[in-house]
């Protein structure tokens, strides 16, 4: 019965039937060792090289057994001989104890559930005392009737190592000699014994790419930092009132090298060598990254990720990602991640139907799978998954020192009936839309993320009127410490991409996002979103000719900068690229030859520079005393003006706008104190392939009230352009 149980791998408790066991009959230990295809196993105990005997075959069966008339329990090893050769190995099932320590304390905080599940490198203490390096793995699969540990150590048989249940739903088995870089996975039996796809490791810390999609050991403790000043520094940073302009990209998309075997992204080290200095040289605060969890199709661009503890090994190692983080830090560049909690795919190696149930979906397909992206959707009022979700946030704090993690979808979680139809969704307890699990998940992750990593903050892509999503928790809100403005975005580019003609007809959506400017802690995207999917590129969402839609460009790219709230741009925004971001290219940097888009770029890079240089354009984003209207009705022409103030000074930023291709002599704009006033910038200037209208770069101030202002000046506006125009005391 037991050769045929595993035999057939239908064995939930192997360490009950094998290892080193007391025989309570006869005195002595009985010692049953598992091993397909041996025709010969002999003892031998470890230390000491010292052979204990023969074990005998069962039923010309891979089971052998013998008994050992000794007083104490020992260490050993097996050596194995097969019709082709002998080898020696030491036998897991000797490591009961040690492999149920993986799970005594997975729940007690997020942080153990990555720390004690997966595949743990280990030194397991003998009895004599002295240690042996080994691998401990433990997978959660509650409702399977057997799992098995399977990869190169066994030639990928699931009959080798069957592993252990324990009472918490956990599978464990500890396998010495196991080192960094084997690939693994798990095969397991659902509930009715049918043996499902191989699995990945949920909790698996590298993985790789197709066509296996195997896990990876890997080793943690290996990589030595050198950021620590870094994160010191930003755990003391006020947020709120610093400059943050983040460049968003595509790590498959943003460069590659071509050769002989065509088009290869560059490696996370090749970015050290090649993204940082970019970065820097065009003055950006932070980097953000695209979902880079493991995922196993390209054109999710990371969003459908199976991986949720390991960077994708398509650019490099987990080690070489730190590596790139940490350079980031020394250079003064923050790292922000996008991450995934909305929803997973259905691959056969992944979460979906893990064990043969729902174990990480919702069952009910009206709540557990996503109808926009044809996907999973967590459970998000089970325990397991609430302890999953939050310790792969805190896991990229935690080992791969990453500055932000921004929750992709988050609209999604909150409703019930997100993008589904009536009768397509189940209501909550109170008949409502409100997904209260999914709340109070995002609650608990934002308490732990900013109870834990002082230096760390988070972001919400977050599309509807949810209110206080970057709110505290003790206040009521969810706790994320910024949220996209989607508003702000769509009003505004829906504007920009009219004709000029028209926007005198369309002047409130560039004006009506300071009726909720405060609501919450926005950041101002134009993502990866607004360039796809037929979208176009930002150029050629400007209307007009060649040189005006470089203009209207120009013209909203400082608008943007002026306009409260931090700051994002995704890749090739910043050159004016001409095409749509595609994931199967790169960034169109051959453009960079031409005057037109080494303007753009220039003009990027200036505000980037005078946003961080000029307090009053950054200090008090998220406060209303940090900006005033100057004229927001001038509808008939297409210009609008403000002021933006700081704290501790008089200095004071004014941006004027104007949105028609018409110049306009002698504006009359109205400020708030007399004396000097200087030019800081023209969207219109020649160094960004503007026209260079106007002469005029120092104001002096009149006592002529104007604009409800106590005194004015006068401007030369270009056509679509922006001016910074700077009041110094």
């Amino acid at each position: 019965m037991l050769v045929n149980k595993l035999e057939q791998v239908n064995l939930h408790n192997p360490f009950h039937y094998l290892g080193l066991t007391e025989n309570n009959k006869q005195g002595g230990f009985n010692l049953n060792a598992w091993v397909p295809g041996a025709v010969k196993v002999e003892v031998v105990e470890l230390g000491t090289e010292k052979p204990l005997g023969f074990l005998n075959q069962v039923e010309d069966s891979g089971l052998f057994e013998g008994v050992f008339d000794v007083s104490e329990a020992f260490n050993y090893k097996l050596r194995i001989s097969n019709p082709e050769h002998t080898y020696e190995v030491v036998d897991p099932y000797q490591f009961k104890d040690e492999a149920f320590h993986a799970v005594h304390y997975v729940t007690m905080k997020p942080q153990n559930l990555y720390d004690q599940l997966g595949a743990q490198l280990i030194d397991v203490k003998l009895l004599d005392g002295s240690t042996i390096q080994a691998t401990r793995f433990a997978v959660y699969a509650p409702n399977a009737t057997a799992v098995s540990l399977i990869g190169d150590f066994n030639y990928w048989d699931g009959r080798m190592h069957p592993m252990e249940k324990t009472n918490c739903g956990h599978w464990v088995l500890i396998v010495p000699g196991i080192q960094t870089g084997t690939k693994y996975k798990y095969e397991i039996k659902d509930p009715m014994g049918n043996r499902l796809p191989h699995k990945a490791d949920p909790v698996g810390f590298c993985a790789e790419q197709y066509p296996s999609h195997a896990s990876v050991v890997f080793d943690h403790s290996k990589y030595k930092w050198n950021d620590q000043a870094w994160l010191e520094s930003q755990a003391k940073v006020d947020r709120y009132k610093t400059p943050m302009s983040i460049y968003e990209l595509h790590a498959g998309s943003w460069k590659a090298k071509y050769d002989n075997n065509g088009r290869t992204p560059l490696s996370y080290r090749e970015m050290v060598d090649e993204l940082i200095p970019y970065v820097k040289d065009m003055g950006y605060t932070h980097i953000e990254f695209l979902p880079v969890s493991e995922f196993p199709y390209d054109g999710s661009w990371g969003y459908q990720p199976v991986g949720m503890f390991a960077p994708t090994s398509r650019f490099g190692t987990p080690d070489d990602f730190k590596y790139f983080v940490d350079q980031c830090h020394q250079n003064g560049i923050g790292v922000i991640v996008d991450w995934v909690p909305a929803h997973f795919p259905e691959d056969g190696h992944g979460l979906a139907r893990f064990d043969g149930t729902f174990v990480y979906e919702y069952e009910d397909p009206r709540r557990g799978w996503h109808p926009d992206w044809n996907s999973c959707i967590y459970d998000f009022g089970k325990d397991n998954v609430r302890q999953f979700l939050v310790a792969s946030a805190l896991f990229w704090l935690d080992k791969f020192h990453v500055d932000a993690l921004r929750v992709d979808a988050v609209a999604s979680m909150l409703y019930w009936d997100y993008s589904r139809n009536e009768g397509e969704w189940v209501p909550n307890v109170d008949g409502g839309n409100e997904n209260y699990e999914a709340v109070s998940l995002l609650r608990w992750f934002n308490e732990e993320v900013y109870k834990n990593f002082p230096h760390a903050f988070t972001i919400a892509e977050e599309s509807t009127a949810f209110a206080k999503v970057s709110r505290p928790v003790f206040e009521g809100g969810l706790g994320f410490g910024f949220k996209w403005n989607m508003g702000w975005m769509h009003d505004s580019l829906h504007f920009i991409a009219k004709d000029p003609a028209y926007r005198k007809f369309h002047h409130n959506e560039i004006t009506f996002s300071m009726v909720y400017a405060y609501n919450e802690n926005f950041i101002l995207p134009i993502s990866h979103d607004e360039v796809v999917h037929g979208k176009g590129s930002m150029m050629n969402k400007m209307p007009g000719d060649e040189w005006q839609q470089a203009a209207n460009l120009r013209c909203y790219a400082a608008f943007m900068f002026g306009h409260p709230g931090k700051k994002l741009n995704f890749m090739g925004n910043d050159i004016g690229q001409g095409h749509e971001w595609n994931h199967e290219s790169s960034v169109e940097w051959h453009l960079l030859e031409y005057p037109k888009h080494k303007g753009v770029q220039n003009l990027y890079r200036d505000l980037n520079t005078l946003y961080k240089s000029y307090a009053p354009l950054y200090q008090k984003d998220h406060e209303p005393g940090g900006f005033e209207w100057i004229e927001h009705q001038d509808a008939g022409q297409s210009i609008l003006s403000f002021v933006r103030k700081a704290d501790g000074t008089n200095q004071k930023v004014y941006v004027v706008c104007n949105f028609t291709p018409v110049p306009r002599d002698g504006y009359r704009l109205g400020v708030k104190d007399k004396g000097n006033y200087k030019l800081l910038l023209s969207t219109d200037d020649k160094s960004y392939w503007g026209s260079g209208y106007g002469n005029n770069s120092e104001f002096q101030a009149e006592d002529k009230a104007w604009q409800n202002q106590s005194h004015s000046i006068l401007v030369d506006l270009p056509p679509l352009a922006t001016l910074y125009i700077v009041f110094e005391d």
